[in-house]
């Protein structure tokens, strides 16, 4: 077990946070600090092992803390490690000046960080890394044919059980309207007020109530609950920690509003999540497209071809041989990462978790195996971007402007492509609401290249004239 003292020096709170838990995990011990001038303080206090900085600071920069290392006697030999954001210029022309051994870009994974830090320590000892380590193999589990097999029975039950659900209450909702005394003398058409009601109640709809049933009254969730509480009490991210270090196998369910969000862990880590009453954009079928498995025009020929109210489009998908299962579990990790995203936003809402390794055929085949870690890792630093896209863009409701002039000057041979495919989006009509749903990319990347293309003056906001 590790015993080093690494000092870590970022002024994210988040970023803090999260590697000190992942070097704590490793066994590291860790002193952490957001301010360089403290941080060069605490280092002639502690004199740790290695540092661990970050690139750009206000007061003190990265390269002004190893300046002030480099020019103690007592501290000049302490291996440093720098972590830079995508964008910054640091490379290895700068390794190996003032201290500096190795250098880390964000966002990076719980493992990067731990590998990186490891190897700089081993590197400061001179010793070598150990070659003769061989990975051990996973237990083989059940066929993917049988766990499909068992996922298409349980999705057929739980179509009828929504379906019944559903005739349900509209009949119960029908019945009640057409006695009701404001409608006398009107006799509307039972069958097809009935159906008007189906139509209404989507799946969806029942879902995220479902999930707010669940979530207010644990006691109806089969299995053990082991964890409720509300996000305001208990953020989500602390949850997710929970459960993670606890190594829990079970469901987790969260609920805001009409919005229902179950995460599926086992051995503390996320196989799946599946989420209700929430924006299209966390659709599978955004994620295929955006990996570029199917075009737009490929996927929705598909989907129309499907049965009404068809379920699990990944599965159908692979049933049909449209797309292998490895390129549909791409997929979905990719929109269970964002989900996660997601709920590290959530400052309100309610959450249970029921203890269980019974977990659903369709998350057993999905074993996506998401280490809680690198997603908070990743989240907390969108929350952290969030908080300052926000200062600029607090309104999905606003329209943009291009400015054609500055556009020109900078030449769109220097803009990457998705900020030319948003950039052509921005026509003084559209809001960046519209924007999210065209580009058909995430409501956090479109806002981020809105605000680089703002920051960079490339577009501004329209005004609306003010009446005098």
């Amino acid at each position: 077990m590790a015993s080093e003292l690494i000092l870590v020096i970022d002024d994210s709170p988040t970023i803090i946070k999260v590697v000190e838990l992942v070097l704590t995990k490793a066994g590291f011990k860790v002193q952490t600090t957001m301010d360089g001038e403290t941080g060069v303080a605490l280092a002639k206090q502690l004199k740790p092992d290695l540092v661990l900085l970050d690139f750009v600071m206000p007061k003190m920069n990265g390269y002004q803390v190893c300046k002030e290392l480099s020019q103690d006697d007592e501290l000049k030999s302490i291996p440093v490690v720098l972590m830079s954001a995508k964008g910054e210029q640091v490379g290895e022309r700068f390794v190996k000046v003032m201290g500096i051994v190795d250098y880390i870009t964000k966002p990076f994974s719980p493992e990067a960080i731990t590998a990186v830090v490891t190897h700089a320590l081993e590197k400061a000892k001179g010793d070598e890394e150990d070659p003769t380590a061989v990975p051990q193999a996973k237990a083989p589990g059940p066929q993917p044919e049988e766990l499909q097999d068992d996922a298409d029975r349980e999705q057929q039950a739980w179509k009828e059980a929504m379906s019944k659900l559903r005739g349900s209450i509209s009949r119960a909702v029908a019945s009640s309207l057409i006695a009701a005394p404001e409608l006398a003398g009107v006799a509307p058409d039972t069958q097809v007020l009935v159906e008007n009601i189906k139509n209404t109640l989507t799946n969806s709809f029942l879902e995220g109530c479902i999930g707010e049933l669940r979530t207010t009254i644990p006691d109806l969730m089969s299995g053990e609950v082991s964890l409720s509480g509300t996000l305001s009490v208990i953020p989500t991210g602390e949850v997710l920690t929970i459960l993670a270090s606890q190594k829990q196998a079970g469901i987790l369910t969260m609920s805001k509003n009409a919005a229902k969000v179950d995460v599926f862990f086992k051995g503390g880590h996320v196989v799946m999540a599946a989420a209700a009453g929430i924006s299209d954009e966390y659709l599978l079928g955004r994620y295929i497209i955006e990996l570029e498995l199917m075009t737009k025009e490929e996927l929705d020929e598909f989907i129309a071809g499907l049965p009404p109210r068809s379920h699990l489009l990944g599965l159908q998908l692979v049933k049909s041989g449209r797309l292998q299962l490895e390129q549909v579990k791409t997929a979905m990790a990719k929109q269970t990462r964002e989900i996660c995203y997601e709920l590290l936003t959530w400052r309100t809402g309610k959450f249970t978790f029921v203890s269980t390794r019974d977990l659903p055929a369709i998350a057993e085949e999905a074993g996506l195996d998401l280490s809680v870690d690198a997603i908070l890792l990743e989240g907390f630093r969108r929350v952290d971007d969030w908080h300052l896209i926000e200062q600029e863009i607090d309104d999905f409701e606003l329209v943009l402007l291009r400015n054609d002039d500055a556009i020109n000057q900078v030449g769109r041979v220097r803009l990457v492509r998705e900020e030319l495919t948003v950039l052509e989006l921005v026509n003084g009509r559209n809001t960046i609401r519209d924007i999210i749903r065209q580009s058909r990319m995430s409501s956090f990347d479109v806002t981020k290249l809105l605000y680089r293309l703002l920051s960079a003056k490339l577009i501004r906001k329209k005004v609306s004239p003010v009446a005098v």
